[in-house]
């Protein structure tokens, strides 16, 4: 019989969003990375934690995690959201640029590694099944904690972040054949038959459905999502295809969150991405913050007291030898000796991988378990260190002289990624709304070989920009989370397009909200809508009803024999004057109009 769920199994999920909301802040607040924060916290919260006193403090039981297990589970998805966004950021041709790195650096750091940690495991008498196997499994490092804090510091873009996350690709892709490997020697014979090879058919197939479906099936889907409009049906489509391809992956054999990995690249090829980033990122935040929290959790400080040379020992020894390591095989790739020692750094310490492939060598009998537990607690140290590690890797990487090209928010060696920046490196131009202006004001922009990107609600209209070759996605603007994906950071100008005038507002709101110096242009659809929209904080507001009257003037006065010349001049200086009278000087936009036309003076 399935029980009903006691408020006792609710508890240690009360107890983690708690955590959340009180860790993240604070730790923001002491400047310190939160990842630390959470970390820390499922120390405390964990059986080691405050729960080792609950014997004799019984009410600390409500403030403790009983089965951690439970926690790890959901934990897992994490990872897997982790990793889908991941892919979003990439796409194919990325990857394709990234070979060399993924399957050179990379193997060869897993190769090399691991007979290195295990040649050392060997010499302090492990078997050398067992000793091949904690090699593997530390010379895996954290995708998890890595890459967030990569992120964090704007260095995912750098060379040595490209390089860091390489090799933390390559590894992911390389789980499902050490396990296999560690099945077939698990077995005791230690001979390999071919078909131990035929355990590698089900991943290959696996993830040969993932493409194949999300190749044929992907943007179809997502079109008829869109199409209905409905945000909670768009969010449960984007959960679906993560935990979908997660599940494919994981029961042929391959890890969850290499199957969301593989979504997140096919995705990222769609008009949909920035606004399946939008809606996941929410998700990501706190399952990750949860799967923190576990690995903290399930740090077993019992071991350090019983044995802290054994523990310490292994944590500082592989930390020593796989960044040397790393370091020596990124200046054989190529790398400079700054993106060497970074990459070398973030990658040194253990990941979360080391707990599956310990987990299940403990459970086939391969490593004794007080070994096995010991090297496990010593992962889950250094994986502590990786923040400090990363920022060290940063502050080397950068030296004394920061280049003197400045990045965004003086961050030497950020490259914005690919779409928010044209064809010379200077912003696009963002058009809001590809309906029929927005589609001419592109064909303009396109004209003058200005490069733009749109943004639109209607899949019908963004299927029919990409037919055409251009950079069309569909998503809400009204965001600002969306127009930051598109590149609103660098854009050279907005332009709204829409009919709609509170979407038009909405859009000029959050743009201007975000940036005070941006040049927005939006369309008005009378007089008194483009007095709201400056006082919005509109550069320019164009009504149509004063255009359309302006334009019928115009052809009037030329038709009738009136010099072209004339025409022109008096149809502007018009114009003008309602542009004085509609944007007021106290108005967002026209405080701007003033202070640009005292500068240019």
């Amino acid at each position: 019989m399935h029980h009903a769920m006691s408020p006792e199994d609710y508890k240690d999920l009360v107890l983690f969003l708690a955590t959340a909301g009180i860790v993240a802040p604070l730790f923001k607040r002491l400047k310190l990375n939160p990842i630390l924060g959470f970390l820390v916290a499922g120390v405390i919260l964990g059986p080691f934690g405050l729960g080792s006193l609950s014997k004799t403090l019984p009410w600390l039981d409500y403030v403790t995690v009983d089965n951690p297990d439970e926690i790890a589970q959901l934990a897992e998805f994490g990872v897997v959201f982790l990793l889908f966004m991941i892919g979003l950021e990439l796409s194919w041709e990325r990857l394709r640029l990234m070979r060399k790195l993924v399957f050179g650096l990379g193997a060869m750091q897993l190769v090399g590694c691991s007979l290195a940690l295990g040649a050392v495991a060997m010499l302090l008498g492990q078997t050398p099944v067992a000793a091949l196997t904690i090699g593997a499994a530390l010379t895996l490092s954290s995708t998890a904690i890595a890459v967030p804090v990569l992120v964090e510091r704007r260095r995912l873009h750098s060379d040595g972040g490209r390089a860091t996350f390489s090799v933390l690709l390559f590894q992911d892709l390389a789980v499902a054949p050490i396990l296999i490997t560690l099945a077939v020697l698990a077995r005791g014979d230690g001979v390999f038959h071919l078909g131990d090879l035929l355990a590698l058919g089900p991943a290959v197939i696996g993830l040969g459905a993932i493409v194949v479906f999300g190749r044929l099936a992907l943007r179809p889907m997502m079109r008829s999502v869109a199409k209905a409009r409905n945000e909670e049906m768009f969010m449960a489509a984007c959960l679906l295809i993560i935990i979908g391809a997660g599940l494919v992956a994981a029961i042929s054999g391959l890890s969850m969150a290499l199957g969301a990995f593989v979504a997140g690249i096919l995705l990222a090829e769609t008009e949909f991405r920035h606004e399946v980033e939008v809606k996941i990122e929410p998700f990501k935040g706190l399952l990750l913050s949860l799967f923190f929290v576990s690995l903290g959790i399930r740090l077993d400080l019992s071991l350090l007291v019983a044995q802290p040379w054994l523990v310490l020992g292994v944590a500082i020894g592989l930390i020593g030898l796989k960044g040397l390591l790393v370091m020596g095989m990124g200046r054989l790739f190529g790398l400079s000796a700054k993106a060497a020692i970074e990459a070398a750094l973030t990658l040194a310490a253990g990941g979360e991988f080391a707990f599956v492939i310990l987990d299940n060598a403990m459970g086939a009998g391969v490593v004794s378990p007080r070994i096995g537990q010991a090297v496990l607690v010593a992962a889950t140290l250094t994986m502590f260190m990786i923040p400090l590690l990363a920022r060290i890797g940063a502050r080397l990487a950068k030296g004394a002289v920061a280049p003197p090209t400045e990045a965004p928010e003086g961050v030497a060696g950020y490259e914005p990624p690919s779409e928010s920046v044209g064809q010379e490196g200077q912003g696009r131009v963002l058009v809001v709304g590809y309906g029929r202006v927005g589609r001419l004001v592109g064909d303009m922009l396109d004209r003058h070989d200005l490069p733009w990107i749109a943004i639109d609600r209607d899949p019908g209209f963004v299927q029919q920009g990409r037919r055409n070759g251009h950079l069309v996605y569909y998503g809400d603007a009204s965001r600002v989370e969306l127009l930051e994906r598109c590149g609103l950071d660098h854009a050279k100008a907005v332009v709204v397009t829409m009919d709609s005038p509170d979407a038009a507002e909405a859009v000029v709101a959050a743009a201007r909200g975000h940036r005070p110096d941006l040049t927005i242009v939006a369309r008005a659809r009378d007089a008194r809508h483009a007095a709201r929209l400056y006082d919005l904080g509109a550069s320019d507001a164009v009504p149509e009803t004063i255009e359309a009257s302006l334009q019928l003037s115009e052809a009037v006065l030329v038709d009738i024999g009136v010099p072209m010349g004339l025409v022109i001049a008096s149809i502007h200086e018009r114009r003008d004057e309602y542009r004085k009278a509609l944007n007021r000087p106290d108005a967002l936009g026209g405080k701007r109009k003033r202070l640009r036309d005292a500068a240019r003076g």
